[in-house]
C-alpha cells in the first residue's frame, strides 16, 4: 500500500500532464456528451442494478455470474473507501487551474476512482465467465475510466489504481 502511494507521489507531475491532455486537449462537443453519458456505467446504481438483474431475471449460469458480480462490486467498494481516507487526495478540479469539469462535481477525495473500480469489478466476472464479452466490456470499462479524467474528477493514476482494484 505504501509503495503504491509513493509511486503516485513520484509520478505526480506526469500524472498532471496526462490529466491536462485528456481534460483539455481532447475537448470536443460530441465527446463531451459521450463522456457525460458513459461515466454513469461505473456508478453504484448501474453496477449494482446490473448484478441484481442478472441474479433475478436470468437462469443459471447467468444468475451465478450475477452473484459473482455483486460480491465483486461490494468487496471492491471497501478498499476504495479506505484508500480515500488514508490518502486524501484532492480532486483535480480543486487543485489545477483551468480544469473542465461536469455539473455538480463530486466533493469527496479523488484516489482511487470508485466508478472505475466498480465498472471493472462488474465486468471482470462476466469477462472471465464468457471471454468473448471482454471484446465489449473491457473497452467500455476503459472508456468509463477515461471519462472520469475527461470530466475533471480524477487523475490518470486514480483511474489506473481503480481499474487494478476492480480487476
Amino acid at each position: 500500500m505504501n509503495g503504491m502511494i509513493k509511486w503516485i507521489d513520484r509520478w505526480s507531475e506526469r500524472d498532471q500532464k496526462m490529466f491536462c491532455v485528456i481534460n483539455r486537449q481532447w475537448r470536443r462537443q460530441r465527446l463531451d456528451r459521450f463522456m457525460q453519458g458513459i461515466t454513469y456505467f461505473g456508478g453504484a446504481t448501474f453496477t449494482l442494478s446490473c448484478s441484481i438483474a442478472l441474479i433475478l431475471f436470468l437462469s443459471p449460469p447467468w444468475s451465478a455470474i450475477g452473484w459473482k458480480c455483486l460480491v465483486a462490486v461490494f468487496l471492491t467498494h471497501l478498499p476504495v473507501q479506505c484508500l480515500k481516507k488514508v490518502y486524501p487526495r484532492q480532486r483535480p478540479y480543486r487543485v489545477l487551474p483551468h480544469v473542465f469539469t461536469c455539473k455538480n462535481p463530486l466533493e469527496d477525495h479523488s484516489f482511487p476512482s470508485g466508478h472505475t473500480t466498480a465498472v471493472f469489478a462488474l465486468t471482470t466476472p462476466l469477462w472471465l465467465s464468457v471471454p468473448s464479452l471482454g471484446l465489449i466490456l473491457i473497452p467500455l470499462s476503459i472508456c468509463v475510466g477515461l471519462s472520469r479524467i475527461y470530466l475533471g474528477l480524477h487523475y490518470p493514476s486514480d483511474v489506473v489504481c481503480g481499474a487494478l482494484i476492480g480487476l
